[in-house]
């Protein structure tokens, strides 16, 4: 089980949802602590794409590299974060609710230290993802809502 997981619910179709979302390069619309994100690769995102991405993060900006390792639109895709010393697995979910005009969305976070320095650094990266996480998610939801994106 994940360390973290929040859900919410988004007046949008799930296709809706998991279209924006596999936008990685619009990430920073929703999550206000990506300073920037980029694609390292070309094509649809999938099962082995890359992403490097620099984040606000207590200390200072840190960049991280994260690849897909699962990836099954519209309902679920999976991340790893493969460098730096806490590094991040997760899940994000979308699943219809009612006739399917709505959906709820959950994303599941859970940490790995890696080093004397990730031992350090993990209590604060949960920390962090706990109280970010639900903010990320109502600011989507409010730019999936009103048309925005």
């Amino acid at each position: 089980m994940a360390a973290i997981s929040e859900s919410i619910e988004i007046n949008r179709r799930p296709e809706d949802v998991f279209a924006y979302l596999d936008d990685v390069e619009r990430h920073g619309e929703w999550q206000d602590q990506i300073v920037t994100v980029k694609r390292q690769d070309d094509g649809h995102l999938g099962v082995g794409s890359r992403v490097r991405e620099t984040r606000r993060v207590p200390g200072g900006d840190r960049s991280m590299t994260y690849e897909v390792i699962e990836h099954d639109p519209p309902r679920q895709s999976s991340f790893r974060v493969l460098d730096g010393p806490v590094r991040a697995v997760g899940t994000i979910s979308i699943e219809p609710i009612g006739d399917g005009s709505r959906s709820k969305l959950t994303i599941a976070i859970d940490f790995q230290a890696h080093g004397l320095g990730g031992k350090v650094l993990l209590p604060v990266a949960k920390g962090q993802a706990r109280k970010q996480i639900p903010k990320d998610q109502a600011k989507l939801k409010e730019l999936l809502e009103s048309g925005a994106a």
